[in-house]
């Protein structure tokens, strides 16, 4: 078989179901989820990667109800957080590759460019907490790994934003969306397509690949909108525009368990240099 022996975590999820299908013809495949792998449970993390012995781990788990987490932050710590790191080492134990997924939430949302990958994390969320201690995590341990960061993944296979507009506006005439939350929504097919390409790129060797590119990379949607404009540009694409009326509002006018950042574009400058990958700039809402 050419190729590595891939390991897919998540697959059922928004971009694991894209990624199960865009890293087929990379290698050999191996793709589970829940209940098969449980990321809060040590001992079935390591079970898993021990029984696949795979080259490389795609690590497309999370924990990604924000609001949930603030009351179930041990879980959400648990998933996030630690399980990464287990799967880096057991990574390294077999001589494999990580990628793993990460979060624009990792910061607060205060600065008014488009956040580097050098720019120092300040989570105001307990999900946003989480991801980073993943992150951590998985850096701590001497492993062959990219952690890729994202942002308002999308997808219409699985509840997101982008199906919660369209749901509000079949009882609504009138939709209240923030203006004051700023940053690129990303396609789920996008990400995985991408992450397929890096992983192709070093197709004859990807864990010597990986090893040279090693790091911490923004991957997201080329633009940033808020998300009054996204809702905005949702109801256009599906022509409902006349059936449904868009306002701006702010975020404090809506209770939150979880705090979110105000501006988290990410800058993707360095996934562009090292790859040669470029995100897409229009939105797509398939």
């Amino acid at each position: 078989m050419i190729g590595p022996r891939i390991l897919l975590l998540g697959n059922t999820g928004q971009v694991g179901w894209e990624l199960n299908r865009t890293l087929l013809t990379l290698g050999e495949l191996n793709a589970i989820d829940y209940p098969e792998i449980d990321m809060s449970d040590e001992e079935n993390i390591r079970k898993v990667v021990r029984q696949a012995q795979p080259n490389l781990i795609v690590n497309a788990t999370a924990y990604t109800n924000v609001d949930q987490a603030e009351s179930e932050q041990d879980l959400a710590m648990a998933i996030n957080g630690y399980g990464p790191g287990i799967l880096a080492e057991e990574a390294t134990k077999l001589g494999a590759a990580l990628i793993h997924f990460s979060t624009d939430f990792v910061f607060d949302g205060t600065k008014e460019t488009p956040y580097l990958e050098l720019d120092q994390p300040n989570p105001i969320s307990a999900y946003g907490r989480t991801k980073y201690i993943g992150e951590k995590s998985v850096q701590s341990v001497d492993c062959m790994y990219l952690i890729l960061r994202t942002s308002w993944v999308y997808s219409m296979r699985r509840p997101c934003f982008v199906t919660k507009v369209l749901k509000w506006a079949e009882t609504k005439k009138e939709l209240r969306i923030v203006d004051d939350q700023v940053s690129s929504p990303s396609w789920a097919r996008m990400l995985a397509e991408a992450t397929a390409q890096i992983i192709a790129q070093g197709r004859d060797n990807p864990i010597e690949y990986i090893k040279g590119k090693k790091g911490i990379y923004h991957l997201a949607g080329a633009k940033s909108c808020s998300r009054f404009e996204w809702a905005q540009a949702i109801i256009k694409f599906y022509g409902i525009q006349e059936k449904v009326r868009i306002e701006p509002a702010k975020s404090d006018e809506f209770e939150t368990a979880a705090k979110r950042p105000s501006y988290s574009f990410l800058d993707t400058s360095k996934v562009k240099k090292n790859f040669h990958i470029y995100p897409m700039e229009d939105l797509i809402f398939a």
